[in-house]
């Protein structure tokens, strides 16, 4: 796995990773033991499964973004709260609303893209409809 990993980040070449498992053979009684491990199991219904695909958050162009995005939040947001002190026409002051929303979308983006965890739901198929003779489709209440 280590290897792999490697591999991914570009820091051990394909062809390096293939001279170092040569001669390296797994036994079938290894495979069962890896798939019964859980790597090809099927999960339960409703079962949260979270993969870590995005980047860490601590990376220093992450940060960067981050303040970046502060600094400019701050200048457009006081740059429009200075234009409707001082009756600035609208023009001037949709611009500057503009800017700072902007700003903020762009900061968040970064930090759904590259910050927060990727989860996904898993959710298995249900009926779309009631049929007619089940029971417990309608019930009836009283107020």
């Amino acid at each position: 796995m280590r290897l792999l990993r490697d591999v991914s980040l570009g820091k051990v070449s394909v062809e390096e990773a293939r001279e170092a498992l040569e001669g390296i053979d797994i036994s079938e009684e290894n495979y069962v033991r890896a798939v019964d491990h859980g790597v090809f199991n099927m999960p339960k219904p409703g079962t949260i499964v979270r993969a870590s695909i995005s980047p860490s958050g601590d990376s220093w162009l992450i940060i960067l973004v981050g303040l970046w995005g502060i600094v400019w939040t701050l200048f457009w947001g006081g740059s429009l709260s200075y234009g409707l002190y001082n009756h600035w026409n609208q023009q001037m002051l949709a611009f500057d609303l503009a800017m700072t929303l902007l700003t903020i979308i762009i900061m968040g983006i970064v930090y759904l893209k590259y910050v927060m965890p990727d989860v996904v739901v898993v959710k298995h198929r249900r009926n779309k409809y009631i049929t007619r003779n089940d029971p417990e489709a309608w019930k009836k209440y009283e107020a």
